[in-house]
């Protein structure tokens, strides 16, 4: 079995350290995996079904920290918006003059707030862009819809008039 990583007590008492300081599963199994192979000299198998693994992800684990030592064990974090047209801080200022509106008993209506969007952009986006926005920014209901827009008031009063009541 060929040593990637050095078994020497500084490393294991660093990685000991570490492991008390781990803030997430995902850091912890980290560490966990190059310290069981620096003090047990455990092989991949074996530390993948102690960390719950595959071998091969071991194996990758074993290889990342010997290239990159200490670095390896700082996890960055995915997601965020990496495609974002505007700020949240110009999402917001872009968004007070109709809320301001709608706060003073108007409605907000998405299809002008899209074109004003698009103005600002200078092209089209996605109902839902808008939509996601007004979320983001703490709109629930932009507009009640008190009644279905088939509803037919004169089929409606008959029903009323011929409805059975059993009591």
């Amino acid at each position: 079995m060929k040593t990637l990583i050095s078994p020497d007590r500084d490393t294991i008492n660093a990685l000991a350290e570490r492991l008390k300081k781990a803030e997430g599963k995902p850091e912890f199994q980290r560490i966990q995996c190059i310290l069981l192979r620096a003090t047990l000299g455990a092989s991949a198998e074996n530390i993948a079904q102690v960390v719950g693994w595959t071998s091969g992800t071991v194996r990758v684990m074993h290889s990342r920290y010997t290239k990159e030592g200490d670095v390896f064990f700082d996890i960055t974090h995915r997601g965020g918006r990496h495609r974002q047209n505007m700020s949240e801080a110009q999402e917001a200022a872009f968004l007070a003059p109709f809320f301001d509106r709608a706060m003073a008993g108007g409605i907000l209506v998405a299809s002008e707030i899209k074109h004003a969007y698009e103005a600002i952009l200078g092209r089209e986006v996605a109902e839902s862009t808008v939509y996601r926005m007004l979320a983001r920014n703490g709109w629930r209901k932009i507009a009640p819809r008190p009644r279905h827009p088939k509803a037919d008031p004169a089929a409606q009063a008959a029903f009323k008039k011929t409805q059975r009541r059993d009591r």
